[in-house]
């Protein structure tokens, strides 16, 4: 199987060469490594070409982009960008962020699983923050959630699902539409990535209602936004995220911004969401 790798980066020359040197030491080699450097200010393109002067994998594309960081738009604008300069085809196709280091079996296991199952659509490991000088489990989603830096598609799948979303709670989105078209989703919890700076942390003050906008966007309704957003705000320990959501989520509806899904989709999302709170409560 042929694996295309997707890269936004933005500002990430500290970082990015420890994530190219991961994936170009992998045990199954990507055809293609495209990393769109997304209007950065640092010397990431330079640290991309010296790479990619040395192997015909690694290709850099530049895109000219505003420098504050809105969570989803930017990052899936990045993605779409390079999607669009990819002049080879592909079975499986990832999205990866700039500043992993993954095990050098990752793309392996990713190949085998998807050839072992035909009707795996999604698939990924998890990442690991370095906590006192030990990685620990970045603990933010549950275990069956494949966090958006490390997601790997089947192509079939990812064209069931129109691509990505350029909005704020795309790698959820992804994943529920993923299986309202048919598709499994799975993780691996061996699959354990070092995930070098903590998410959100160059996320602007304009974000902090985006995650409640993503979830009315979704049709979550009021009382699973509620649960949502609680629970998400508990695992991040700020109850002001929780204020956070509710306000982007009461915002989203009094603007009647457009909904993400159709009303068809709105329902399999919440009735697989309630189904899944049912199954940890009883």
């Amino acid at each position: 199987m042929k694996i295309v790798i997707i890269i936004p980066a933005y500002n990430e020359a500290a970082l990015i060469s420890k994530t190219l040197d991961s994936l170009l030491a992998q045990t199954f080699s990507a055809e293609k490594i495209v990393i769109v450097d997304d209007g950065s200010t640092d010397d990431t393109p330079k640290v991309v070409a010296s790479y990619a002067a040395k192997n015909n994998s690694i290709q850099l594309v530049q895109k000219k982009s505003e420098a504050a960081h809105l969570p989803g738009s930017k990052v899936v604008q990045a993605f779409n960008y390079g999607l669009a300069h990819l002049d080879i085809d592909y079975d499986l196709l990832c999205k990866f962020d700039a500043d992993l280091i993954f095990p050098e079996n990752y793309l392996e296991t990713v190949v085998e699983a998807f050839q072992h199952n035909e009707k795996l659509g999604m698939y990924g490991g998890f990442c690991y923050v370095d906590q006192n000088g030990s990685w620990k489990l970045e603990n933010l989603t549950n275990k069956d959630h494949i966090r958006g830096a490390l997601k790997c598609y089947r192509k079939a799948c990812f064209k069931a699902i129109s691509g990505l979303k350029t909005a704020m709670g795309w790698d959820t989105l992804d994943e529920l539409l993923a299986q309202y078209h048919g598709w499994e989703v799975q993780t691996n919890e061996s699959l354990q990535v070092k995930h070098l700076k903590p998410t959100g942390h160059t996320y602007s003050a304009k974000a902090k209602h985006k995650q409640g906008e993503a979830f009315y966007g979704m049709r979550y309704g009021l009382l699973l936004t509620v649960i949502a957003s609680a629970k998400l705000a508990f695992r991040k320990k700020s109850f002001t995220l929780f204020k956070d959501y509710l306000t982007g989520y009461f915002k989203a509806q009094k603007k009647h911004l457009p909904f993400l899904v159709t009303q068809e989709e709105g329902a399999f999302i919440r009735k697989l969401r309630w189904s899944k709170i049912k199954q940890k409560l009883f």
